[in-house]
């Protein structure tokens, strides 16, 4: 308070001017990208001041003199060619000083464009219990001023029209989420119309059921195992989701998993509904991190498979460590009997390497035999020497 009223004694004249006796025409005009401008600064005569003592700043930087023109004592205009978008939302500052630097009036310039038609509007439905929808913005996207942009829905054959305002900030601007009392078996009508005060403009309509649109949560309790002493295979468990237990539907599954020191994940897509799956082909003695997602299939008889949901968290776990593979003994040595036999053996474990990889149906048993058995013949014949040795 102090400060005010000593401000009001050394310059009374320029507060009454900023509050009163001087005026920018026209005020906080909406202008398109492009186009030009000429702005008056208005003295009113109490101020003693002359128009050519006055200049102009546009958001805090001075405007060149050779854009002025005194127009009369009182009155100094400038003139601005090919405006760019505002740099900001809330407009730029278009302000007339006195020859001492105080601010003698302002105006806001919002110079934009008009919205252009948005696009590609996609929604989803988290377990049936609500909707999702985002789109673009369409064109460029970036109108430079203040744009509103509003789902509308309504159900496709009776029904009223309602709306949906979207956030209008940050990562959020260009989407809305209808959080109750969705109709499931009616097809809904979604359409986003946008504007401003340059134009408006609004989407094609997108027709869409809720039950052809629904995701779930990511799959809960993922646990990953070792397969005995299999070095090359791990065994992933998880738990089917509970949200939608109550409703008709056959999820669909997919896997990914990468090893410990990498971040490229390889995917397995042949899941099904199962909700376990044998991991094969993986190097021994290697950490791996596995993560899990879901697709509600057929919902309520939908004939479209639904969303994917998430990837879960993710679980990891070792392959054993075989020495016999890190020292590559597969060879057979010299001296070796029935190389035939393994040289056969070995190409039916590069086989079923090969075509056993991922999830399929197909049935692993006799691999898991062959390589145990293969593991323990292996064992027994590092083992002869040593009891030998030891009985002599």
């Amino acid at each position: 308070m102090f400060a005010f009223m000593f401000l009001l004694l050394l310059a009374p004249h320029v507060l009454l001017s900023s509050a009163h006796l001087a005026e920018i025409s026209p005020q906080d005009p909406v202008l398109h990208i492009g186009s030009s401008l000429t702005a008056k600064c208005m003295l009113s005569p109490e101020l003693g001041l002359h128009a050519s003592m006055l200049y102009w700043t546009l958001n805090g930087m001075c405007l060149s003199s050779s854009t002025y023109s005194v127009v009369s004592p009182d009155i100094l205009s400038v003139t601005l060619h090919n405006l760019n978008g505002s740099q900001q939302q809330s407009g730029d500052n278009l302000v007339c000083h006195s020859a001492d630097g105080h601010v003698l009036a302002g105006s806001c310039l919002y110079v934009g464009m008009p919205p252009e038609k948005p696009v590609n509007i996609t929604c989803w439905s988290r377990n049936t219990k609500d909707l999702s929808c985002k789109w673009s913005p369409g064109g460029r996207g970036e109108t430079h001023i203040p744009t509103q942009y509003t789902l509308k829905y309504k159900l496709r054959w009776y029904g009223r029209e309602k709306e949906c305002e979207n956030d209008s900030t940050g990562k959020q601007r260009y989407s809305c989420h209808i959080p109750r009392n969705l109709a499931l078996f009616t097809p809904y009508e979604i359409w986003v119309e946008a504007a401003n005060q340059l134009g408006s403009a609004t989407s094609d309509i997108t027709t869409l059921d809720v039950l052809d649109v629904v995701t779930t949560d990511p799959p809960t309790n993922v646990q990953v195992s070792r397969v005995g002493d299999l070095e090359d295979q791990l065994t992933v468990r998880w738990a089917s989701t509970p949200e939608l237990k109550d409703i008709l539907f056959q999820a669909k599954y997919q896997i990914r998993y990468r090893v410990e020191d990498s971040t490229e994940w390889k995917v397995v897509d042949d899941v099904g509904n199962q909700t376990s799956c044998r991991l094969a082909g993986l190097r021994p003695g290697t950490v791996y991190f596995v993560q899990v997602r879901c697709n509600p299939v057929g919902i309520y008889g939908s004939r479209k498979a639904g969303i994917w949901s998430d990837w879960s968290h993710p679980a990891a776990a070792s392959t054993p460590n075989n020495e016999r593979l890190q020292s590559g003994s597969c060879d057979p040595k010299p001296g070796e009997q029935n190389s035939t036999l393994r040289r056969e053996l070995k190409q039916f474990f590069g086989w079923v390497r090969k075509h056993a990889y991922g999830c399929s149906g197909m049935s692993i048993k006799l691999y898991d035999q062959w390589r145990v058995w293969l593991q323990k013949s292996h064992k027994t014949r590092n083992q002869v020497p040593i009891d030998y040795l030891e009985r002599k």
